[in-house]
């Protein structure tokens, strides 16, 4: 961001603030979940991919003693390791049990329940599709809870389109919890008018958290001339937030980590500007933005959104009496 003009000089700009934004259940309580082990088992503690999907949030896990690996094989057998919030594969927990290791699983149980249905469905037999983005790390996590080869990954309407199942009487899906609703939708319906006998989840697999901020966006993002999304570009809920706003009506839209990423040729000539957060990414980051904003513009805030929401999780019991 650039110096500040005097304070007679600043034009004005509203910010729309979407509600709910930032936190989710999930991710709250895989943060809570390191926080805890810290208080429990003193540091290193060992956390086997990033917790979540925002630097912010690792780097403050790290000063407390946190201990960010790629792979199992890198933590000692005598410290605990922590599973991220987005799931594991099942030879993961495997190898840690071989290894008497002390483990602590953050997986989401949203994502969780998208694991347990996978199981199902291989249980019963079906070809199992999971729609989702390659390399993604809860897509890596679904794919191993059933035997190589037992599911197929579904990216786009045009996968949907060109799949050839062994049997199309004998199809399930699943999803990947923070997806594009509407472009999630379209897979499913090309799917379902391809395969009428198309098994789906009792529930929707696309996370509430998710649902609700794309709703949000949508409601503020028409009239804005820009949208910021505060989420890591690793984080794929606040890169599908950006996808939203500008389908919802904003002129431009931007993810941005921090306050510093914020580019003042994005604000030219804004006089409405809408403001996010992805489910990984904290209320601080958000409260940094308007710090910047208020320094370069007088700006008037418009609170929209629904209620609160209200999910809450459990921690694992080890760690209940931390």
């Amino acid at each position: 961001m650039v110096a500040p003009p005097p304070p007679y000089d600043r034009p004005k700009l509203t910010v729309r603030m979407a509600s709910p934004r930032g936190f989710c259940a999930g991710v709250d309580r895989a943060i809570q979940i390191v926080e805890r082990a810290l208080e429990k088992f003193g540091a290193p503690v060992f956390v086997r991919h990033e917790i979540v999907h925002n630097r912010y949030v690792v780097e403050r896990l790290k000063a407390m003693g946190a201990v960010f690996v790629t792979e199992l094989d890198q933590c000692p057998d005598d410290r605990p390791v922590i599973f991220s919030a987005h799931g594991v594969p099942k030879s993961v927990p495997q190898a840690a049990k071989a290894r008497n290791l002390v483990f602590l699983d953050a997986t989401c149980p949203l994502v969780s329940k998208v694991h347990l249905d996978v199981e199902r469905h291989v249980e019963a037999g079906r070809e199992i599709l999971l729609i989702g983005h390659a390399g993604h790390p809860e897509v890596i996590g679904t794919l191993g809870q059933a035997p190589p080869g037992a599911v197929t990954l579904i990216e786009t309407v045009q996968d949907a389109q060109s799949y050839q199942p062994r049997n199309p009487d004998n199809i399930a899906f699943v999803t990947q919890t923070t997806l594009s609703v509407d472009d999630t939708a379209d897979v499913i319906d090309t799917l379902g008018a391809r395969f009428p006998s198309l098994a789906g989840p009792h529930r929707e697999d696309i996370c509430y958290a998710t649902t609700n901020r794309q709703d949000a966006v949508k409601r503020i993002a028409a009239g804005c001339e820009i949208v910021l999304v505060v989420g890591s570009k690793r984080s794929s809920n606040s890169q599908r937030l950006v996808e939203v706003a500008e389908r919802a009506g904003a002129k431009a839209a931007h993810l941005i980590d921090s306050a510093d990423d914020i580019d003042p040729v994005w604000l030219i000539g804004a006089k409405t500007l809408g403001l996010t957060a992805g489910a990984s990414a904290p209320e601080v980051l958000v409260d940094g933005v308007l710090d910047a904003l208020a320094k370069l513009y007088d700006i008037a805030i418009e609170e929209t959104g629904a209620g609160r929401e209200t999910v809450t999780f459990k921690l694992p019991r080890l760690l209940l009496d931390a």
